[in-house]
């Protein structure tokens, strides 16, 4: 099974616009044009697929993420636009991996920059793992975790501890999966492997204590391999 991951794509309703340093939607067509060759069995996209709200978008994004020979799936973003997101594609809350799962979390706070699961999605989180105990990999747009950034540590996922507390007793998760970041990151909390990965966009400079962008750093994606309860991961890169 190979999954891969996409992350960030600011798309605008105008596809020739310039997100930060780069025109998003042509850095994303490559992106999924070296992706495809990977041969991917389903793609996660982990949030900000817009950066203005527009139908058209979310409809680019649609288009272009269709191009993909497999299942895909998104989640939402700190930029995302629930309702408008909604009707251009649904969301999905799980997706069925044979003999894994992926668990796709919904960490949009409307009006905010950082994240939040709320009681309710804590709660349903807590059930959904005790009623299977197959190897889960979990998907979400904010990381809950730092990232040794001090402004993006200031935006991550605000219920973290509570979303710990519940994997502390569901030893079946073995990798969560992060957006948000704009660059790659592995941390690990509990002896679970947490993963960020490139935008398909833009790059932030990691380990920065201010925002800035890495203008060295290119889009990119990232696979994960699952073979039995085992797993392996990486990063491409992708030349513009």
């Amino acid at each position: 099974m190979r999954l891969l991951q996409l992350t960030d794509c600011h798309l605008s309703a105008d596809p020739r616009a310039l997100y930060r340093l780069g025109f998003a939607t042509t850095q994303l067509e490559r992106v999924i044009e070296e992706a495809r060759a990977a041969r991917p069995d389903v793609v996660l996209v982990t949030g900000d697929i817009s950066n203005d709200d527009s139908p058209a978008s979310y409809q680019q994004a649609v288009s272009l993420l269709s191009r993909f020979a497999c299942p895909w799936f998104w989640l939402p973003g700190n930029h995302d636009n629930l309702q408008v997101m909604r009707e251009a594609r649904s969301l999905i809350e799980e997706v069925d991996l044979g003999p894994w799962r992926a668990l796709l979390l919904d960490t949009h706070v409307s009006g905010e920059v950082a994240g939040e699961l709320g009681e309710a999605q804590i709660d349903a989180l807590e059930r959904k793992l005790e009623a299977d105990d197959r190897p889960t990999l979990i998907a979400m747009h904010h990381p809950p975790i730092s990232v040794n950034s001090e402004w993006m540590d200031q935006i991550r996922l605000r219920d973290e501890a509570a979303f710990w507390h519940i994997l502390s007793t569901n030893p079946q998760v073995r990798l969560v999966l992060a957006g948000h970041v704009h660059h790659a990151f592995h941390g690990s909390v509990q002896g679970i492997d947490v993963l960020t990965t490139p935008a398909t966009s833009d790059q932030f400079l990691p380990g920065s204590d201010r925002f800035q962008l890495d203008g060295a750093s290119r889009p990119g994606y990232r696979i994960v391999d699952i073979d039995g309860e085992e797993w392996t991961s990486w990063v491409e890169r992708v030349s513009m």
